[in-house]
């Protein structure tokens, strides 16, 4: 019986508590996607029982109906009857469900849309510097006085030297500001001109840089020596922001809105020199006079109240915790001239152990989350980002995984503290400074008891994460059915019908619409598609580029995002061909589609290129996806593997 799309649409309304109790609604390829006020309101049992509605889940802040291909749309358009309302755009849901998060997932979405483009260069980076740093250390191999590990030792820093240059940039595309305006600020604040942050400890290092015998670095007191309290007005301390995070968004946030509102008030005849000059000019100041200085007093009050704290089991139970905080804010570089101070005064450096917890914890979350997730795309940065961490280098983990889900990041902490107690109470201690981790055992006084240390805050950490956080359900087609514009390249340039028939039924035959390696849809790495709840059938692993009509019929949708095609065939066959998993993240970058929607197709003609090194590099998997949708509906429906 064909699906009476008024009544599902009215079931719904009805469910969901009403109109005045819906902010935005918009739907994808398969589902109907609403921003809910108040969700008390919502029945979710009766709308899992609602006829056409084949699943249900909440993901970022919105309501998921899963309605199926071909059919959403037309639910939709009744929903928007009944209801009165508008049609909106998938980034206008996002927008309206992102604005009714909790603060803190607020506050720290923008961290995560800054790191998590950039995560490929710091784990790279992290891994690198965490195995040179343990080549180095090894007795008798003398690594550390080769040319290969001053070569190795100069590709692993790169990414950290200039991390605020790569932050900037990626932070000026999230703010909407100019990316190379960003790029300015970013090397302007790692200028050579500037002493090296990690050595700004060092006396014999700024008695060098600046040709000085007292070592005191510097100032340039811009406005002459007009002072507030003990604050010299325009003074700027002569050191750079290296391993620096928050200062560099702040930097680059301001920047950006800075810019934007000098376009809109500069005559366009100037806009072009006046406001570039303008924006980096006055945020230059902004950086340097004001969020130097409160960061500089905020590194002074961290180093003083840690060397007061770590002498003691609850001190350091305290530091255990927040290190990784300060790792956010780009202070824990300045741990340094704690351990120097230890090691000159009494020999041993009774810090590392502490750090050495803090980052364990931080790769035992990040580890939890690596194993548990089903996404291939976090499991592709948590895996080898807690690798990084176990070698001691955490800024992948923090900011690519457990600051980005949050609930891992405080499982660290705790575990942190925990380890960091235990090596307070043991008064275990290094012979050197500068590594935690796995190759702290190259400088740590006691080798067992340094494993027990990691295996409690790693192994804490690790449960903690496992038991509390939980993945989201990944929305599997993140589509609209806006058609884009077909390519200009004739869909009959080839016609090219596959033999293998993977699906069948009374209404007909379904061939494969690419070449590969045919999968029974249970094994798609996706839970939605591999629950069956959007249709049944296969996954193929192609080992060709291009789609191909799989039957005669008809185009009913291609994704905005050009990474998903509708077909209806005889018999009301509604199939849905979706290329990788998540690529909707692509924004249509490596898909070419040849067809629109209303199209109608002949079996084994051209649909889709999709580029398979592009999807890679992306981190998705390439499984093309082919499911009809109204499976159940079809008599005699079989899948040929």
């Amino acid at each position: 019986m064909a699906l009476d799309y008024r009544k599902c649409a009215q079931e719904i309304v009805d469910h969901i508590g009403g109109r005045d109790n819906v902010a935005q609604a918009a739907h994808c390829a398969t589902r109907l996607r609403l921003v809910i006020k108040d969700n008390s309101l919502v029945d979710k049992d009766y709308l899992d029982n609602v006829d056409g509605v084949k699943g249900m889940f909440e993901s970022n802040g919105q309501l998921q109906l899963i309605i199926g291909t071909g059919t959403v749309n037309k639910v939709y358009d009744e929903f928007l009857d009944i209801t009165g309302m508008t049609a909106a755009t998938k980034d206008d849901v996002k927008a309206a469900a992102a604005a009714r998060q909790p603060l803190w997932k607020r506050l720290l979405k923008p961290i995560g849309d800054v790191f998590v483009p950039i995560l490929p260069a710091i784990v790279a980076a992290g891994l690198l510097m965490g195995l040179v740093e343990a080549l180095g250390k090894i007795p008798g191999l003398n690594f550390a006085n080769t040319d290969w590990y001053g070569f190795l030792d100069m590709m692993a820093n790169t990414a950290f030297a200039f991390l605020p240059v790569i932050v900037a940039i990626s932070a000026a595309r999230v703010f909407g500001g100019n990316i190379f305006l960003g790029a300015v600020i970013g090397l302007m604040m790692v200028h050579t001109g500037l002493l090296n942050a990690w050595n700004a400890g060092s006396a014999d290092a700024i008695n060098s840089f600046f040709g000085v015998t007292d070592g005191v670095i510097p100032t340039w007191n811009l406005f002459g020596n007009i002072k507030i309290g003990s604050y010299v007005l325009g003074s700027i301390s002569r050191v750079g922001y290296q391993g620096h995070v928050i200062p560099v968004i702040i930097a680059v946030l301001f920047m950006s809105k800075l810019e934007k509102w000098l376009h809109d008030h500069v005559p366009e005849m100037i806009d072009l020199f006046v406001t570039p000059l303008t924006t980096v000019f006055l945020t230059s100041l902004f950086t340097f006079v004001v969020i130097g200085p409160i960061f500089s007093a905020l590194e002074t009050a961290v180093l003083n109240g840690a060397q007061i704290l770590v002498r003691n089991p609850v001190g350091a139970c305290v530091m255990g915790a927040l290190y990784p905080a300060t790792v956010v804010m780009g202070l824990h570089h300045m741990y340094n001239v704690i351990e120097a101070g230890m090691l000159s005064s009494v020999g041993l450096n009774t810090w590392m152990p502490i750090a050495s917890a803090a980052n364990f914890a931080q790769f035992g979350a990040c580890l939890a989350v690596g194993l548990k997730v089903k996404n291939a795309k976090t499991k592709s940065v948590a895996v080898p980002s807690s690798l990084s961490a176990a070698l001691g280098i955490t800024e992948p983990a923090i900011f690519g995984v457990n600051m980005r889900f949050f609930k891992p990041f405080v499982a660290g902490m705790i575990g942190g503290a925990v380890g960091a107690i235990f090596g307070a109470i043991t008064g275990i201690g290094a012979k050197a400074y500068g590594v935690t981790g796995i190759p702290g055992y190259l400088t740590i006084n006691n080798y067992p008891v340094y494993t027990i240390l990691l295996l409690i805050s790693g192994g804490i950490a690790f449960a903690i994460t496992w038991v509390i956080w939980n993945e989201e359900e990944p929305a599997a087609a993140r589509t609209t059915s806006a058609a884009p514009a077909a390519s200009k390249e004739p869909a009959a340039a080839e016609n090219k019908l596959i033999d293998k028939v993977v699906m069948s039924c009374d209404a007909g035959e379904i061939h494969a619409p690419v070449a590969g390696k045919v999968k029974n849809y249970t094994e798609i790495p996706d839970e939605t598609f591999a629950s069956g709840v959007l249709g049944e059938g296969v996954g193929i692993e192609p080992t060709e580029e291009y789609v191909y009509a799989p039957f005669d019929g008809t185009i009913s949708t291609v994704a905005e995002s050009k990474h998903a095609i509708g077909i209806s065939g005889a018999g009301d066959m509604e199939l849905l061909i979706h290329v990788g998993v998540d690529t909707v993240a692509m924004n249509g970058d490596g898909f070419t589609p040849y067809v629109k929607e209303g199209d109608e197709v002949k079996a084994g003609q051209k649909l889709l290129h999709f580029d398979r090194k592009k999807i890679a590099a992306a981190g998705h998997p390439d499984i093309v996806v082919t499911l009809l949708t109204n499976s159940e509906d079809m008599s005699n429906f079989k899948i040929n593997l």
